[in-house]
């Protein structure tokens, strides 16, 4: 076998390098296109309501109600209580997962099937994360990236059941 000229090995490195940074950089955008905004709450402002002439200083038990009540009108829940079940799949299979939420938080998930190619244990810390950061963004698995987009579907899925409408 001859030996390959400089040039051509600096060249063929070149072209993979660049081959490699433009398909980093496309999945890399469409990847920020697709994520979800993150979790905002909803605020219905509550205007008081002027009683008239008497002038209350917030220590009558009625004013501290008003006040309890203009908090409580303030936040609406952005999901319903309750365990949901969602799936996720792509050509490499599929995950279903079960999350639980309580006021507004999500408390628990598990994952109730696991049919994709690679191995669970590639996912296994994932229902961790997704509990950590309060969202089904969860950082890619290098070698489980099916895995891990498919779980973020499910979860993703189970979160919109949940979701208020």
């Amino acid at each position: 076998m001859a030996k390959m000229d400089k040039k051509w090995i600096v060249l063929c490195s070149a072209a993979v390098a660049a081959v490699y940074t433009v398909g980093y950089s496309i999945t890399e955008t469409a990847a920020i296109a697709q994520s979800p905004a993150q979790h905002t709450q909803i605020n219905t402002l509550v205007n008081p309501v002027s009683t008239g002439t008497n002038e209350d200083n917030g220590n009558t038990p009625a004013s501290q109600a008003k006040v309890k009540q203009r908090k409580q009108a303030q936040y609406t829940s952005m999901y319903r209580d309750g365990s949901y079940e969602g799936a996720g799949s792509n050509r490499r299979g599929s995950i279903q997962v079960v999350v639980t939420i309580q006021k507004d938080k999500i408390t628990d998930v598990e994952i109730s099937r696991f049919a994709m190619h690679y191995s669970e244990q590639d996912v296994v810390d994932m229902p961790d994360e997704v509990i950590r950061k309060q969202s089904a963004q969860v950082n890619n698995v290098s070698g489980a990236t099916y895995s891990t987009e498919a779980f973020s579907s499910a979860v993703q899925d189970a979160l919109d059941q949940a979701r208020n409408s």
